[in-house]
């Protein structure tokens, strides 16, 4: 096994701080880099990120960090918990050459390049595909946080790295899988948001379950639709960075962007909704992304369209599910 000298996490929200908190627990070396100085200030007086991960104590031999190029100097595996639309920006600043293990664990996509976050950080940082990793599942951060039971996959091109990083992020309570589907992990983590959304304004409009079940499963054909345009796996779609993260991110109250589709249900403007959220609901930009580039390349993913019409052409809610539910009736194919 390769030995872990020192370790950095790129992102001080809940995600970020949950994964800092637990590499840190394990006895490595921990650098979580804050950008916002008060924030810092505030979690170094705390010994709690109380901003975005409420009730969990930071662990004290973490080491708090607002120098992005300090942050990342010799570090054998930095993660990188940074919004997608943030990120570009971010990888940007480093302006240095990298030797070390990169994993991301961000779930979203560039609107400008359709790029996954893997894929902007190899454009920006020139990072080979052997270095490289993406982290992906049914992970709720505060119960991570918690040391609440959890599986994830953790997925590169490469094999070797794959189980050495499986090694660095495994604890007892959470469980680490390792995947070569690298783009079909990061397609499935991006999709759920887009679907969770789709939820909540079901579950807020009071649709029923019927409904969100039906909306999940069709999600789920979605996103085949567009995984398999990629060469993505089945085995991906049906595990946990699938299947598994769907059903959490549609279903579970600690999901941000179900809570996005619970109020724009209640009759909310996108613009006030964000506004009031401290953290970043990826699937508003992912949505954006995958729509246009259904357009571009003669996709039909349904739900995707009308997610995208009412979030930014101010569709009502309830003529959107009327374009859904009286289209064309067809033969069930997760490939139609």
């Amino acid at each position: 096994m390769k030995e872990i000298v020192d370790i950095s996490v790129l992102g001080a929200g809940s995600w970020g701080t949950a994964i800092a908190n637990l590499l840190a627990k394990k006895g490595y070396k921990v650098t979580l880099w804050v950008r916002n100085k008060g924030l810092l200030k505030d979690i170094e007086r705390k010994k709690e990120n109380e901003a975005y991960l409420k009730g969990i104590k930071i662990h004290d031999s973490i080491k708090l960090e607002n120098d992005l190029r300090k942050a990342v100097l010799n570090k054998s595996v930095i993660a990188i918990a940074i919004p997608v639309v943030f990120l570009r920006e971010m990888l940007g600043s480093i302006n240095s050459k990298l030797n070390s293990y990169i994993v991301s664990l961000s779930k979203g996509i560039e609107t400008e390049t359709f790029l996954t976050a893997t894929e902007i950080i190899k454009d920006i940082l020139g990072i080979e595909d052997s270095k490289i990793a993406a982290l992906s599942g049914p992970n709720f951060a505060l119960e991570v946080a918690k040391g609440l039971p959890t599986a994830t996959v953790l997925a590169s091109y490469n094999l070797e790295t794959a189980k050495f990083l499986q090694t660095v992020f495994s604890t007892s309570r959470f469980r680490v899988y390792t995947s070569m589907d690298i783009k079909g992990v990061e397609l499935c983590g991006a999709m759920k948001n887009v679907m969770a959304i789709a939820s909540g304004i079901s579950d807020g409009l009071n649709l029923g379950l019927n409904a969100r079940s039906s909306l999940i499963t069709r999600g789920l054909s979605e996103t085949i639709r567009l995984g398999s345009l990629f060469g993505a796996k089945k085995e991906t779609f049906m595990g946990l960075s699938g299947i598994g993260d769907l059903v959490l991110t549609c279903t579970g109250d600690l999901s941000r962007n179900r809570t996005v589709g619970l109020e724009i249900a209640r009759g909310k403007n996108i613009r006030d909704i964000l506004s009031k959220m401290n953290m970043v609901p990826e699937g508003v930009n992912t949505t954006k992304a995958v729509y246009e580039y259904s357009l571009k390349n003669n996709i039909d993913l349904p739900i995707t369209k009308e997610v995208y019409n009412v979030i930014y052409k101010g569709k009502n809610p309830m003529e959107a599910l009327d374009a859904l539910m009286n289209r064309p009736l067809k033969e069930e194919n997760y490939l139609l």
